[in-house]
């Protein structure tokens, strides 16, 4: 009787679990963020401005992702995959003479001859472990001005890295819960009725978070770099390493963030894409963890070099202990009138005092201004347009863009919904591209110009990110002031 009763529980659980899910997702429209921002909506009016577009016609430009690696054969990107023209796939020679062998898609500066590496440590794990490697066998006690300031951040650095691995170990232990229902057939089906649709990525960040602590207790961060990809980690400078794997160990965010921008539209499956009129350079620079300096510089300059018009970035962190090598990178971008689009981050911070970098000012005090610094925005234009997880800055975050529920590519021909600053990012990017390919004249910094002057303003008070009881105005959260607007930003270049 029991086992009966058990089983007609579960039945009313798992009816009950199917009906809130489906109606949710019946809910969630697909694409939301490319309608009108007409009304209480907040979407960027991407169809609209197809629609005042239709008698010109457009080139096919490069956008470059900067990520984790996507799946290029997703069925919703074929034909949306850069080629290099200058390559012969296979043949193990550099027919281009970039520097890069048989680079057919892009390439990926996290492998080597000896695989792919998928985690890194955070950047200040790496800075403590340099600095333990010089104080931990030494004596002390007789030390140079020089040494005495270093062994101080050192002591410094070891209370922060022993405090961080304490926090994740606790992650760990929370999480292994969620992890060990996944071999529980009976208590993992109760999971999923209590969590719902959230169930599986808890159960997937959980294995993920067991991966990553047996890498962020290695106390030699550069060593499993050395032995996969081959290069110098101390070595900044050093530009001709990786190999042509474009698609990684597991592709999920950066085939997210190339669906967002170029998913094939009105293809009657999955997602729409902002644009078709673009070719995707994949470029794998993008840890688990924290990126390394050298490689979104390398990344930047291999994207320009080969074509790209516009750079999306969906990645951040907040020590940067190379960025001149980064700002050599980004100021030759500029340089070539490339466009570099950003995600400020996902931490609720305010970013004029805590910079997320890469970021657009450097250290000899200039600018770069063909940078876009975008903020993650919701489908309503009420209190909670700001998303609460993003940062933001009246002086640092140029704009907000759809960064909620984006709908879009996942590997192995899927789908799924999103957030983060890493969506908006590449709203934002699938839009300058768009008006690149309508309006090749337009130089970067004039593509930033008229998206900064169309914005759709919202002079409500809206809820500032990580704050539950304090509310501000989208003009003290951004330097525009509010969500970017393709349809008037198309309205107003075909006026002139």
């Amino acid at each position: 009787m029991l086992s009966v009763f058990f089983q007609s529980m579960y039945k009313v659980w798992f009816t009950l679990s199917l009906f809130l899910i489906t109606g949710n997702v019946l809910a969630q429209k697909h694409n939301w963020h490319l309608l009108s921002a007409k009304g209480h909506r907040s979407g960027t009016g991407v169809e609209d401005a197809y629609k005042k577009l239709k008698d010109k016609n457009p080139k096919v430009i490069t956008v470059a992702v900067l990520d984790i690696g996507t799946d290029i054969n997703h069925e919703d990107l074929k034909g949306m995959i850069w080629t290099n023209p200058g390559e012969i796939p296979g043949n193990g020679i550099d027919d281009d003479h970039n520097g890069y062998i048989d680079d057919i898609h892009g390439w990926n500066f996290l492998g080597g001859k000896h695989g792919n590496l998928m985690y890194e440590s955070e950047e200040k794990t790496r800075s403590y472990q340099r600095l333990k490697r010089i104080f931990q066998n030494r004596d002390t006690a007789h030390l140079s001005g020089e040494e005495v300031a270093q062994f101080a951040e050192y002591k410094k650095q070891r209370i922060a890295y022993e405090k961080a691995q304490a926090q994740r170990e606790k992650e760990a232990s929370n999480s292994d819960f969620a992890y060990k229902l996944d071999k529980q057939w009976f208590w993992r089906q109760v999971f999923h009725l209590i969590i719902g649709k959230d169930a599986d990525r808890q159960i997937a960040e959980a294995k993920d978070l067991t991966a990553k602590m047996a890498y962020y207790n290695t106390l030699d961060a550069d060593s499993l770099r050395r032995s996969i990809i081959g290069d110098d980690p101390e070595n900044v400078h050093e530009r001709y390493y990786g190999n042509n794997d474009v698609v990684g160990i597991e592709p999920s965010h950066g085939t997210h963030t190339a669906g967002i921008i170029a998913a094939l539209r009105h293809n009657g499956i999955g997602a729409d894409g902002v644009t078709n009129n673009v070719r995707i350079m994949v470029v794998r620079a993008v840890p688990w963890a924290d990126e390394r300096d050298k490689d979104v510089a390398n990344a930047i300059r291999y994207a320009v070099d080969n074509g790209a018009s516009v750079i999306s970035m969906s990645f951040g962190k907040y020590e940067s202990p190379d960025k001149s090598v980064v700002d050599s990178a980004v100021a030759y971008a500029q340089s070539k009138d490339v466009l570099l689009v950003h995600g400020s981050g996902n931490e609720s911070r305010n970013t004029d005092s805590m910079p997320c970098y890469p970021i657009p000012r450097l250290l000899n005090g200039n600018t770069v201004n063909s940078w876009i610094e975008v903020g993650a925005s919701g489908r309503k234009k009420n209190k909670k347009l700001a998303a609460s997880f993003s940062n933001y800055g009246p002086k640092t975050v140029d704009m907000f863009a759809p960064g909620v529920k984006i709908y879009s590519t996942l590997p192995n021909n899927k789908y799924g919904r999103e957030d983060g600053t890493s969506m908006a990012a590449p709203v934002v990017a699938g839009i300058a591209a768009m008006i690149r390919s309508y309006f090749p004249g337009l130089t970067a910094q004039e593509v930033k110009a008229v998206l900064m002057q169309t914005v759709t303003k919202y002079n409500g008070k809206v809820r500032v990110p990580g704050h539950r009881e304090t509310y501000t105005t989208m003009a003290s959260l951004c330097v525009s002031g509010g969500v970017v607007n393709a349809d008037a930003a198309v309205s107003q270049l075909l006026t002139k």
